[in-house]
């Protein structure tokens, strides 16, 4: 499977930028401590979340200036917005258009890029200062979504390395749980070569002698060409019980698509793995927070967040929220999202439930329609 390899060149923030950056914006540091603090509870209630989010509302207004515009067109300014709800929602496409950064570029510690469905195709960009709220958010809901109690597991990733793939966050993500996750023989089973198909499968086979469990991380797609590769050999798995198995990313560009059923029926056959332990994790670059859900022996499963992100299902072209159990297109408020903008339209048809939601596919037809306009929407007032 070819991969990108190159490592784009992004600025470091030197000592002076990073000064004036603090200087002409002094709130930045305590609103990070209060993310940290935030993340770190337990649980969050309605009236504590929405003033969190409307703090980082009205900063972002003052301090990112093409969301400023677009949310003075819409009238939704930190003095007559009071609800996360009312929070203007950024098209994710708006993340190719325009630099969506409280502070300037080359004060940011990681540009993290969207990986583009076409070659040639320009790529969104989510602009970080620094990585802490993002991993902690990372590493909090890991734990509780994924680890299930356990501290530690032996771990075979199926995606390059961080520095194959210095702009990707799911490459920046899978590093995370290896090193806090991971028992030291983890390895990486991916890189510029392809599948490392044979070290792989000798992993496993180790795991399966030993009956110590086994974690199988990476994108759905990688998974497909290990399947590809066990059913050539003939081969399949019974791993210890407490393995699992996480993909993440669907099949979207990709030259061959696998029906989801048949997809997680396939995974649990080839490993032994119960399909209540295959879970999937729902994320995009343009967040800095991810869904997973609780398995997918049935299907579609739900996927659920943390309590320091909400998501609501919209009519793209009246903007309005649906009542549960209507289909429309997904908007998440993230409050770790803290430097571009916190809640963002997405290009997924979702479908809310009791307590998260179900992912429908991609915007097709009229809530296509609906989200270019948005998309419009945003340039035009960007760029006025």
């Amino acid at each position: 499977m070819a991969q990108e390899t190159a490592r784009e060149s992004v600025p470091q923030a030197a000592p002076q930028a990073a000064q004036a950056t603090t200087a002409a914006n002094p709130d930045a540091e305590h609103i990070v401590e209060a993310l940290l603090s935030f993340i770190a509870q337990p649980a969050a209630s309605d009236e504590e979340f929405n003033a969190l989010a409307l703090r980082i509302f009205a900063r972002q207004v003052q301090h990112n200036l093409p969301y400023q515009r677009f949310c003075q067109l819409r009238g939704k300014t930190p003095r007559l917005v009071k609800s996360w709800r009312e929070i203007p929602a950024v098209p994710i496409d708006a993340f190719k258009e325009f630099t969506l950064s409280c502070v300037p570029p080359e004060a940011c510690e990681r540009v993290f890029m969207t990986s583009g469905t076409t070659r040639g195709e320009v790529k969104g960009r989510h602009h970080h200062p620094g990585l802490a709220v993002w991993d902690a958010s990372m590493q909090r809901h890991f734990n509780q979504q994924f680890m299930a109690g356990d501290t530690r597991l032996r771990m075979g990733i199926l995606f390059p390395t961080e520095e194959l793939m210095f702009n990707s966050s799911l490459a920046h993500y899978l590093a995370l749980a290896v090193r806090c996750f991971g028992t030291p023989d983890s390895a990486y089973y991916l890189d510029q070569d392809g599948l490392r198909t044979e070290a792989l499968i000798e992993a496993l086979t180790d795991a399966q002698r030993t009956g110590k469990p086994f974690a199988l991380l990476g994108a759905s797609y990688s998974f497909v060409h290990l399947l590809d590769a066990l059913q050539a050999r003939q081969l399949s798995f019974a791993l210890p019980a407490g393995s699992r198995i996480l993909d993440t990313g669907g099949f979207k560009g990709q030259s061959r698509e696998i029906p989801i059923q048949a997809f997680y029926e396939q995974l649990s056959a080839a490993f032994g793995v119960d399909r209540r332990q295959c879970i999937n994790m729902y994320g995009m670059t343009e967040l800095s927070t991810q869904f997973y859900d609780a398995g997918n022996h049935t299907l579609p499963s739900v996927k659920l967040g943390p309590h320091w992100i909400r998501s609501r299902v919209l009519d793209p072209l009246t903007g309005q929220e649906l009542a549960r159990g209507e289909r429309g297109i997904l908007a998440h408020t993230d409050l770790a999202n803290f430097n571009s903008v916190t809640t963002i339209l997405t290009e997924d048809v979702g479908m809310a439930t009791e307590d998260g939601f179900v992912l429908l596919g991609r915007a097709q037809g009229a809530q296509a329609k609906g989200c270019s306009l948005a998309v419009e929407d945003f340039l035009r007032a960007a760029r006025a």
